[in-house]
């Protein structure tokens, strides 16, 4: 499989180049020459495979020759090692529960596959890997832990100063060993804009070598497709998918799983008020904008880096993606008051991102009453509770490895937006030129 840049289609990589690269020249993401569309009996056998033996099937058509069939079932078998959980929830409506990985975050999926791909290709290279990380709430928690105390890789987490909450806070800055978390006095999309340009400029130094572990790098994108795959195997065909968007990275996995010819009826792209993109679906203008804070901080994205991975899966065809895709927006009002309607109910919690998720699923049903459909919940509600605690009366209960990282220490490095001040920290901590 090669790997061609969206914006230089004549540059390509393999996997491994296209992996360690993060994002080529121009800020071009990488994108599959092809999409593999798996078979008939891949399909027929589907409701009874794991969800590592998906992602072997799957992942393979996708990593090629450069990871060897033994060490991708390794990989896979380590990162995959805790459960995804489907929950229906009526006759109309199920709910994919992706928070019960180590940091209880989707984000797990992703981080620890690449966190794998990354383990094995550095056992073939004596130069240091850097890492680079923007994050809007649970990328960092699940790549810092995917990544904690892998030899020859450190990672630097950047996070919007006071955007976070305490818990992901933690999760990003008390690991310490080779993980080391820069608190930005801006946004989100300052941290993505610092990331992507550190990427993209050229180096004379051949001992460290950057690299990205946001969803912009194409090896956290493939393995979201793989839970998809199991979701519709296990609640049945025709299915529409309604996902929480920020980055925008989820719902095009969910489109890649389509693509290679997963039974899906449609997506739905639910956003909270930063709605570029159900503006975009609405009136065929994109117009990307400073990203708006509220209770749904991980989709607090004003210029989602995968938008143009989604539209290249519709070739480019605005007609296509508006026929495939719907979106909806909601704001925080509307977020607290549904996660307060459906847990006096049903006693289900929901978090706020799953709210929007769930609110997309109930818009589109609305329009489409002979529909059925799935919606996605990212993160555990206990990540929230400050946000949630008040709506249904009591604190959501909290799993028990996540309560280690409310006592931890904190320590970070406080930074001005702006790439420069990241190059000078680059510069200082690995001598870079």
């Amino acid at each position: 499989m090669r790997y061609y840049n969206l914006k230089d289609p004549k540059t390509t990589a393999g996997f491994r180049d296209a992996v360690i690269q993060g994002i080529s020249s121009g800020m071009g993401l990488f994108m599959p020459e092809r999409i593999p569309v798996m078979n008939a009996d891949f399909f027929r056998r589907l409701p009874g495979l794991a969800l590592p033996e998906i992602a072997v099937e799957v992942g393979a058509h996708y990593t090629g020759d450069d990871i060897p069939w033994p060490e991708l079932r390794r990989i896979c078998d380590e990162a995959f090692d805790f459960p995804v959980v489907l929950r229906k929830v009526d006759d109309r409506k199920h709910v994919l529960e992706l928070f019960h990985g180590p940091t209880a975050a989707f984000k797990d999926f992703g981080a620890r596959f690449m966190s794998g791909c990354f383990r094995y290709f550095a056992s073939h290279d004596e130069r240091k890997t850097v890492v680079l990380v923007a994050t809007s709430g649970d990328t960092g928690g699940a790549i810092a832990s995917g990544f904690l105390g892998v030899e020859g890789v450190d990672v630097i987490i950047l996070y919007p100063y006071g955007k976070v909450s305490r818990l992901q806070e933690n999760q990003l800055t008390t690991l310490g060993q080779n993980i080391t978390a820069l608190e930005v006095e801006g946004t989100f999309d300052d941290c993505q804009a610092m990331v992507k340009r550190a990427l993209t400029m050229p180096r004379r130094d051949d001992t460290v070598r950057l690299t990205s572990a946001n969803s912009i790098n194409i090896a956290r994108l493939i393995p979201q497709s793989f839970y998809y795959f199991y979701a519709i195997g296990q609640a049945g065909p025709g299915r529409v998918l309604s996902v929480p968007c920020g980055n925008f990275g989820n719902i095009t996995a969910a489109a890649l799983a389509w693509k290679s010819g997963l039974a899906i009826d449609h997506l739905v792209a639910a956003t909270n008020i930063n709605r570029v993109v159900p503006d975009y679906l609405a009136t065929g203008v994109y117009a990307p904008s400073a990203s708006i804070q509220t209770i749904a901080s991980a989709m607090d994205v004003g210029n989602p880096g995968n938008l143009d991975r989604l539209r290249q899966l519709f070739d480019n065809d605005f007609e296509a993606l508006k026929a495939g895709v719907s979106g909806y927006w909601f704001d925080d009002d509307s977020i607290r008051r549904h996660i307060r309607e459906v847990h006096d109910r049903s006693g289900y919690t929901l978090d706020p991102h799953g709210a929007v998720a769930s609110m997309g699923l109930d818009s589109y049903l609305d329009e489409h009453p002979g529909a059925t459909g799935i919606f996605v919940e990212t993160a555990h509600p206990s990540k929230f509770s400050d946000v949630i605690g008040p709506l249904i009366g009591k604190e959501p209960d909290m799993p028990e490895h996540l309560k280690r990282f409310l006592t931890g220490k904190k320590c970070s490095v406080v930074m001005k937006p702006g790439y420069r001040y990241l190059e000078e920290y680059l510069a200082e901590k690995y001598s870079l030129r």
